[in-house]
């Protein structure tokens, strides 16, 4: 068994992403957080790695603390979630925080128990990030199947400036702010959140899973930035991506992905940025046969 995990922003911005790795009592728990964006004007909890850092980090640490074998996701999730509203409550103390410079991320949680002849996984998702498993053939599953309807409001909105010009990413952002900030409300106002928040109205509304998979599986999960490999740079699809990741590692689809974004430099971006910070972690269970025979032909299989 290995685990393989990269995480990078682009250039020497913050890194508003997070993988993690937990081992408790039997579990495997792997973890990948992309935290969005600030639309707001400034930081108010953290003025040095800034308010989005501070939040996907503070999330995994107290989150770190609460996984048992004897709690659900759902319950261990609230119990961390809960205790970084009271910090960042603390760190702002005194400010008025408008809403929508509170921070929130998208979350892929995969549980993993070990069974004699079967893997046990458990998903809890919430937002844009992805999960794929690779047999030992090389067949490849979606294990949550999800896109964000709101991210072709965005490719629109970014398409009609890119229309009129505007191919200046931070010219861009302040001409999106408006319609990002007004998103941001309404994500952490909502009954059930969608998305990590800080201070949910209700119950999350997460997308869990549970399913058995051979013991040959590997299990692969990431940040949107990673997947923008496939979508929507449409490099590859993403039975490739997956089978790529599994046979040639993590890093070198990096270095693939930020070579493109490097190449199309002032090109007419098809998101908000121009790069993302990108994360991945690969679980590879022990020797199968896709390490013996390599990946296999594309098949219907790997279109979306």
């Amino acid at each position: 068994m290995t685990i393989e995990r990269i995480s990078c922003a682009p250039g020497d911005s913050n890194n508003e992403d997070l993988v993690a790795v937990f081992e408790t009592d039997g579990l495997l728990d792997l973890l990948v957080v992309d935290g969005a964006t600030s639309v707001a004007d400034r930081d108010y909890a953290d003025t040095g790695s800034g308010d989005v850092a501070w939040f996907v980090q503070s999330f995994a640490s107290e989150l770190g603390k609460t996984i048992d074998a004897a709690r659900s996701q759902a319950d261990s999730l609230r119990l961390a979630i809960d205790a970084v509203r009271r910090m960042y409550a603390e760190h702002t103390a005194g400010q008025d925080v408008p809403l929508y410079a509170h921070p929130l991320a998208a979350l892929t949680w995969i549980r993993i128990r070990h069974l004699p002849d079967a893997l046990d996984l458990s998903l809890y998702c919430l937002g844009d990030c992805k999960a794929l498993a690779i047999d030992g053939a090389g067949a490849v599953t979606d294990l949550d199947p999800y896109e964000n309807p709101f991210e072709t409001v965005v490719q629109d909105a970014v398409a009609q400036l890119a229309a009129h010009g505007v191919l200046d990413p931070k010219e861009r952002l302040q001409r999106l702010l408006p319609l990002l900030r007004e998103r941001r409300e309404a994500q952490h106002a909502a009954p059930a959140p969608a998305v990590l928040c800080l201070a949910p109205q209700g119950e999350f509304g997460a997308r869990e899973r549970s399913l058995r998979l051979p013991p040959d599986t590997a299990v692969l999960a990431m940040s949107d930035g990673f997947y923008r490999l496939v979508d929507p740079y449409g490099l590859m699809t993403w039975g490739e991506l997956a089978r790529r990741c599994r046979v040639e590692g993590l890093a070198s689809l990096m270095r693939e992905l930020r070579a493109f974004e490097t190449a199309r430099a002032g090109a007419a971006a098809p998101a908000v940025k121009n790069a993302d910070d990108a994360s991945a972690i690969l679980w590879t269970p022990p020797a199968s046969r896709l390490d013996q025979r390599g990946p296999r032909a594309p098949t219907a299989e790997d279109h979306p």
